[in-house]
C-alpha cells in the first residue's frame, strides 16, 4: 500500500511507474498528504499549489465517513469528494466554467480541464485521501488509457481498485462540467466507451 509522508512529496520509489509518470511527464511533485499541484489549460499548462487546510482535511474526511458501509459506498463518497474538489478550486482557477470533455476544440484552455489534466487531479486527491487512511475498501491504481484508433479518441482515467476483488474501477471527470459527479464504473466497461 502506498503512504506519503506527511511535509515531503512522495518519492519516487513508493509510486509505481504508472502513477510517477503522470508527474513526471510535466515535470511537477508527486501530492504530499499537505498538498497538491492543481493541473489546468491542458497537459498541466498552467498549475496552482492547493495547500489542504485542517477546514480542508475535515470537509473530506467528512464526505468520505459516508462511504464506509461498502466499497460501492466508498466509490460514491470519492465521487463527492471529487466534486468538493471542483468546488474548492474552480473559483480559484476559473474552472467554474468548465465544459465536460474539454479539448483543443473548446478554445478556452484557461478554464479547463483536458483529460490528462483530470486524471492526474483526480489521483493526486485520491492519493491524499489514501494518506489520510480515508479508504477502507480501495487503493489508488494506475491510470488507465483507452483509444487510439479509427472508432475511438485518445483518453485516460484516474483509477481506484477494490481491495478485495481487485476489480478496477474508473474515477473519471472528464466527460463531465463544473460540479457534475465523475463517471465511476469498472475499468472493463470504461474501455468499450467512447
Amino acid at each position: 500500500m502506498l503512504s506519503l509522508p506527511s511535509a515531503m512529496p512522495a518519492r519516487a520509489a513508493e509510486l509505481s511507474s504508472g502513477i510517477l509518470q503522470l508527474y513526471t511527464s510535466v515535470s511537477i511533485y508527486p501530492p504530499s498528504a499537505t498538498g497538491m499541484t492543481v493541473c489546468y489549460g491542458f497537459v498541466c499548462r498552467r498549475r496552482e499549489m492547493l495547500d489542504f487546510s485542517a477546514a480542508d482535511r475535515a470537509a473530506l474526511a467528512k464526505i468520505m465517513a459516508t462511504g464506509r458501509a461498502n466499497a460501492a459506498a466508498e466509490r460514491a463518497a470519492v465521487q463527492k469528494a471529487v466534486i468538493w474538489f471542483d468546488r474548492r478550486m474552480g473559483p480559484i482557477l476559473g474552472t467554474d466554467k468548465r465544459v465536460a470533455k474539454a479539448d483543443f476544440r473548446a478554445n478556452d484552455d484557461k478554464h479547463n480541464y483536458d483529460c490528462w489534466d483530470t486524471t492526474r487531479n483526480t489521483t493526486s486527491l485520491m492519493l491524499v485521501m489514501q494518506a489520510w487512511n480515508l479508504f477502507r475498501f480501495h487503493d489508488v491504481g494506475d491510470p488507465h488509457y483507452r483509444g487510439f484508433s479509427l472508432v475511438q479518441t485518445p483518453h485516460n482515467t484516474a483509477v481506484l481498485v477494490e481491495r478485495a476483488t481487485k476489480v478496477e474501477w474508473a474515477v473519471d471527470l472528464w466527460p463531465r462540467g463544473y460540479l457534475q459527479p465523475p463517471d465511476v464504473m469498472t475499468v472493463a466497461k470504461w474501455v468499450t466507451e467512447d
